[in-house]
This record gives structure tokens, sequence and C-alpha cells, in this order.
């Protein structure tokens, strides 16, 4: 999950290994390849997001950096070593899965996800360079209005954000970490999709790489379950989730405290005299514990929100 940088977590810090002062963060200024570092966007647990601009014309873009904390820090010179000689197998790895994410994203041409312009080793690590988009978060907006969006506003974002997670199914390939917070609402009500970190192909998938990304209320039950099979049912329950919270105000409870009792009342009966019987349906169905009975694609689930 990516949240924004405090001041206090842009300070420096002394790093004993090396007796000198280095920086959570790339500095405003800071020059990567053909761009210069504006000032962070957001940080997760593997990488950070910064604002910066290509030197050449001036143009915004956001570029992605790969450092995940529990296994490396920056160090002198902005470059990123990994904590511990143990730590560099499990960061190899990442730092690949991060490449593969870049290419996959290179190919997706869609104006409801991100567009990925460059990308490019630096400083031991590698940075994605994508479009950067005026807007505001979608978790942002439910928590400021404390849910109960209204029907016009779901049937004005959900639809072009659910045929650009189709175009995403069409190539095979799953998102698998769908929620309010990777989503940014830009003028018009125009959603686009990000952080892609998560992406697996299906149906062969590393069942083992999984359970890496987990966001609680929002991931299914094969995501947790491994004796579960993940497919478009596994990123349609997250868009059920990010429905519902928009409704709510809350994320719904997680899916294994559902599995053993499910206390979360029917957005049908909690929510009738307020929306649309399709979107209270369409949410209650994508919300089914079990991926057997969801809908099985993105075209089920648009015919059921669009049926009024």
């Amino acid at each position: 999950m990516f949240k924004k940088p405090s001041s206090k977590e842009t300070d420096e810090y002394f790093d004993p290994k090396t007796n000198s002062s280095v920086w959570k963060y790339l500095q405003p200024g800071t020059v990567l390849d053909q761009y210069i570092i504006e000032r962070p966007l957001a940080s997760g647990g593997f990488s950070s997001v910064y604002l910066a601009r290509q030197i050449s014309d001036q143009h915004q873009v956001a570029i992605k950096e790969y450092l995940p904390k529990k296994l490396a820090h920056r160090t002198w010179g902005n470059r990123v070593v990994t904590n511990s000689a143990a730590d560099l197998p499990l960061f190899m790895r990442g730092r690949k899965l991060f490449i593969e994410e870049a290419r996959t994203l290179a190919k997706l041409k869609h104006p409801n996800i991100v567009e990925v312009l460059n990308f490019f080793p630096a400083n031991e690590t590698v940075y994605i360079v994508m479009t950067y988009d005026y807007g505001k978060n979608l978790g942002e907006y439910i928590k400021l209005k404390g849910g109960r969006l209204s029907a016009d506003f779901i049937k004005t974002v959900f639809p072009p954000l659910l045929d650009g997670v189709k175009k995403l199914h069409e190539m095979n390939l799953l998102h698998l970490d769908i929620k309010p917070e990777n989503i940014i609402i830009r003028p018009g009500g125009d959603p686009l999709l990000l952080d892609f970190g998560a992406v697996h192909p299906f149906p062969k998938t590393d069942k083992q790489q999984l359970g890496k990304v987990r966001t609680n209320g929002f991931s299914p039950i094969e995501q947790y379950e491994p004796s579960y099979e993940i497919g478009p049912w596994s990123d349609i329950y997250a868009l059920g989730a990010t429905l519902r919270n928009c409704l709510d105000g809350l994320p719904p409870p997680s899916s294994p405290l559902r599995m053993k009792k499910d206390a979360l009342p029917s957005a049908q009966k909690k929510f009738k005299r307020h929306y649309p019987q399709s979107i209270l349906k369409a949410i209650d169905k994508a919300l089914s514990i079990y991926p057997d009975e969801r809908p099985q694609s993105i075209d089920e689930l648009l015919e059921i929100l669009l049926s009024d």
C-alpha cells in the first residue's frame, strides 16, 4: 500500500555502515538518466514514487523506484544496497519482477491504465517512468465523503475502470491488488488504475508469490488459500470490495474472517433505499466468498452493473 511521505520521513538518517548521513528518499534536484526529481509522491514497502520532469522538455512524469525496505537501504551517492548478503537473492528476484512489471505495463495501452514511458537501471536498482496524471486518490475521496458516493459517480467511474481491467485480463494477466488507493479519479470522473506490482499471469501462476501482496478487505480468499484457483474472478472480488467501500466508507472484513463467519450484510438489504438494484446486486455477486459464485468475467460483472 502506498502512502504519502510525511515531512519527517523525508529527513536524513545516520548510516553506521558508512559513518555518514543519507536520505530515505531521492532529494529534489537529483538527476536520474534524462529526468530530474521534484519531490516524493508516495511510498510503499517495496518502492517509492516521485514526481519528476524530463530535462529536455520539462514534461512532468512519475518515477517509481525499486527499494524494498526490509531487504535494502539507500547509502551514500544514492546507491541502493542490501541490508545483508543473505538478502541479495530476494532483492534480485524482486528486481526481476519489478522489470517484468515495467515490460507488462509498456505493452498495455488503455486510457484507464497508467502508461509506462520508460524504464532503466541506475544506483544498483531499477526505475519505471510513467505518465503523471492530476487527480484525487479514490481512497482519499471515500474518506473525505465518508462513503455514500452517489450512484451517478459509481456509474461514471466504474465502467471505464472495468474496461481497463478487462484489457488486462485479455492479455492473460491479473492485477491482484485493486483497491481505492490504487485508483486515481481524474477531472470529469475519469479513473486511472495504478500499481501493477502484484501483476501475475494466469492460468499459470507462482503460488508462492500470491501471498506477497494482500490487502485485508480487498484480497479474495484465493490469495490466502492456495487450494482455490485465482483468475479474473479474483480481481472481480477486489472490484466488488472497492464498490462496497464507496458505499460503506470502510473496507469489508477480510476474506479469511468472512470464510469463518460472514458478518457482512448484503448490499441489497443494507442500501436498498439508497442505490439502484443493479449496483447492489453487482456488489453482492462480486463479493461472494467462493470464487465460483462470483461473475467469472468483467463482461458478466458489467452486465449486472449496467442492467438498470
